[in-house]
């Protein structure tokens, strides 16, 4: 059985989640999607089409931007406590544009890469179709109080305080 997941709560036994469900708002709007994720891993998928592309018609370096941050912050974040999330906020981050890529299926693939009990480290790359590193980026990451790995917190707990 496929259930929609709204965050990063996991699937009870014998159910698998349904990573195609949208995470957030911006992700809507963007349109990418979670493929997979795990400890430390999270890859994203967006299909880009004119509507991602700059007056060049090249995909627009902010598309690339938001596709790095989302999968190095998501890779960081996952939560194995039924109903539960972790959650974080972006401290600083960095993109190197590669290659020019224009419309088509990119592939996101953030890593945890260490950290502590507050803040933690990512790095990102896009891929294009025919699998040609595009870009990449690094990234800082501070746990939001009272939603620390591993345990997070229940999925409709109020945020509160300074992140």
């Amino acid at each position: 059985m496929v259930r929609p997941m709204t965050g990063n709560e996991h699937p009870a036994a014998g159910e698998r989640p349904d990573l195609s469900v949208a995470i957030g708002g911006f992700q809507k709007l963007v349109g990418y999607r979670l493929v997979r994720w795990e400890p430390g891993l999270a890859e994203i998928e967006l299909e880009a089409s004119a509507i991602h592309t700059n007056r060049s018609g090249l995909l627009h370096g902010g598309v690339h931007a938001t596709l790095l941050d989302s999968a190095a912050g998501l890779s960081g974040v996952f939560c194995a406590v039924p109903g539960n999330v972790v959650r974080a906020t972006t401290l600083s981050f960095s993109v190197q544009f590669i290659a020019a890529a224009r419309t088509g299926l990119l592939r996101t693939i953030g890593r945890r890469r260490g950290g502590g009990s507050r803040i933690f480290f990512a790095a990102a790359e896009v891929l294009d179709a025919e699998g040609r590193l595009v870009a990449s980026g690094e990234g800082s990451y501070r746990y939001i109080p009272g939603f620390e790995p591993p345990d997070g917190a229940p999925l409709d707990a109020p945020v509160r305080g300074k992140a």
